[in-house]
């Protein structure tokens, strides 16, 4: 049975909705100044991704592996240098929401392109310390990285429109793939400089390393100039600079209706979650940075008091568990070295062959940046789990009858290769980006930025647990790797995803509290929220447009306006998926 909502939402829903018009790319279009400002924030995906498949090809290399002894040749210890990256980045998540709601995600952003900076120049330490500087670097860069995959969205959501808030989101996914392709074409080009053997240079190496600190330059100074988020500026109180923010972003007047109807919707929310947290926790109401602080734990521990609440976490850890147990962290980290076992003749072609994993990927990504938000989260998820599966369990049937005798199968191990090269193309149009949408866009706005930090928590620490065991099960159980992620990431991942999760497309932030059921979980919300609505003049601005009469500026009714602007009717009815 569908929650009970009051008139005033529902209004207000029906009238946005008649407003927005189509998602897709012709809303990223007609969203330019929003999409431009989104694609600048995603360098810190670029940065991301960079760092994910840059490591990849470094790890083959002959220079590199000169300075790392036993660090390169011992599996353990190997997964060690690789994985302590997400470990960084896992603890970099827990730190996120104190800076995201202290700073704002503006300048949370600025502060980790510092601290990324400061683990770039650590690893090219490397040169003479070895192995410690690459640990220490690499934990210092996950840090930084680990936080801004909480920010960046985080910050895409809150400037993004409801109509194309899926295909911004999807954007960090989509930098994210391109800052893997990159990685992997310069360690490709780079491995070349001194020769491949023992004359190799040093710069084989550092070069790919200190190459991420141009995009991370340009992200950090290029924030400076980037507006505040409206729902942030809004949450603390500051009001009038959130009106005019966001009617800079939309592209209109600041009394136009569209803005005035999406300002008094993030309003209501942010009044209605203020007065939540004054109700349970009064002594916390003042955001002062202690009690901001203080309110991480007591706010993380909210989310598991309630069944509605307790499903959005389930939701966004379980999602993100899913997404790294497909093993596509395990392909991008040891590619070359997967290609090697799959009968590639040279560590230049396994390089070849993982170059051409970052393109496709990248490829793949591009749909799901422009139709996410038409063809929803869960189909394309769904699609994309059984193409992984089926991807690892033809690669192991091929691993497993020729992997003694690559010399004489040749075409069986190019099938396996390309059958790698599909298995990333279906995590690239499917659960890298919608992953981070879900995660992204769940949680109510006081919850938000410890809500994606929880679930991106999970990301990492399951990215740290897939980067420490890949190269012992490569070792131990070869193709039996490919079994273990096909069963339990990408068919476990599809039967979560068509058993548990609800369908999110073009519902607002606000929305998502409709779709999980939190105000219907105790008559009190309800009223407070009826309340709010009145008190900040929601309810007064509906009842003034009539919904079914022509405004007083001019301006056509929902039903007329429908036809202008390719929007759908009033009487489109949200799908709520309990």
């Amino acid at each position: 049975m569908a929650p009970v909502v009051d008139n005033t939402e529902s209004a207000a829903l029906e009238r946005r909705k008649a407003l927005t018009g189509a998602s897709g790319p012709l809303a990223l279009v007609k969203n330019i100044k929003v999409f431009g400002i989104a694609c600048f924030a995603c360098l810190g995906g670029f940065v991301y991704g960079y760092n994910q498949g840059v490591f990849s090809g470094i790890l083959t290399m002959t220079s590199f592996a000169s300075h790392m002894g036993e660090y390169v040749q011992d599996q353990t210890k190997k997964g060690w240098l690789t994985s302590i990256f997400e470990l960084g980045a896992w603890f970099g998540c827990l730190y996120s929401g104190f800076i995201a709601e202290t700073l704002s995600r503006k300048y949370a952003i600025i502060l980790n392109v510092g601290i990324f900076i400061v683990g770039v120049i650590v690893q090219c330490l490397g040169v003479v310390a070895g192995a410690s500087a690459i640990l220490g670097g690499r934990f210092i860069t996950g840090l930084a990285v680990g936080a801004m995959s909480v920010n960046v969205p985080n910050y895409n959501a809150e400037v993004a429109p409801p109509e194309v808030r899926g295909s911004l989101v999807a954007l960090q996914q989509l930098a994210i793939t391109a800052g893997i392709m990159v990685s992997f074409w310069i360690d490709y080009g780079t491995n070349n400089i001194g020769g491949t053997g023992a004359s190799q240079s040093d710069a084989a190496w550092l070069v790919p390393i200190c190459l991420q600190l141009i995009p991370g330059l340009a992200l950090g100074i290029g924030m400076l100039f980037m507006p505040f988020s409206p729902r942030w500026l809004v949450h603390h109180g500051r009001e009038s600079e959130a009106r005019h923010v966001l009617a800079s972003l939309r592209g209109l007047d600041e009394d136009h209706e569209l803005i005035e109807l999406e300002f008094l919707e993030i309003k209501a929310q942010s009044t209605f979650e203020k007065r939540s947290t004054a109700a349970k926790w009064p002594h916390l109401v003042d955001l002062t940075p202690i009690n901001i602080a203080k309110l991480q734990f007591v706010a993380i521990g909210s989310l598991f008091t309630t069944k509605a609440m307790f499903r959005r976490v389930i939701v966004a850890t379980v999602t993100m568990f899913f997404q790294q147990f497909t093993g596509i962290n395990a392909v991008l980290y040891y590619a070359p070295s997967i290609f090697q076992a799959l009968g590639t003749s040279s560590n230049t072609t396994s390089l070849l062959a993982t170059g051409v994993v970052g393109v496709a990927m990248f490829i793949a990504t591009i749909p799901a940046v422009l139709y996410i938000d038409k063809l929803g989260r869960k189909p394309v998820m769904l699609t994309g789990a059984a193409g992984m599966a089926a991807c690892h369990f033809i690669i192991a049937g091929i691993f497993g009858s020729y992997q003694h005798s690559w010399g004489s199968h040749k075409a069986g191990g190019w099938a396996a290769v390309a059958m790698v090269w599909l298995f990333v193309v279906n995590f690239g149009y499917s659960w890298g980006p919608c992953a981070w949408v879900i995660i992204s866009e769940v949680w109510p706005l006081s919850n938000r930025a410890y809500g994606i930090a929880l679930g991106a928590s999970s990301n990492w620490m399951s990215n740290f647990i897939v980067g420490q065991i890949t190269p012992t099960m490569l070792q131990h159980i070869t193709y039996g790797t490919f079994i273990f992620f096909g069963l339990l990431g990408c068919t476990g991942g599809f039967l979560f995803i068509w058993l548990y999760v609800p369908e999110t497309k073009r519902l607002t932030l606000e929305e998502m509290d409709i779709l999980f059921g939190s105000r219907g979980v105790a008559e009190a919300d309800a009223k407070r929220m009826a309340e709010i609505n009145k008190e900040i003049g929601l309810e007064d601005l509906l009842r003034g447009i009539g919904m079914d009469k022509t405004h007083s500026n001019g301006e056509t009714s929902s039903s007329d306006g429908d036809e202008k602007l390719g929007g759908k009717g009033k009487d489109e009815q949200i799908e709520l998926v309990l």
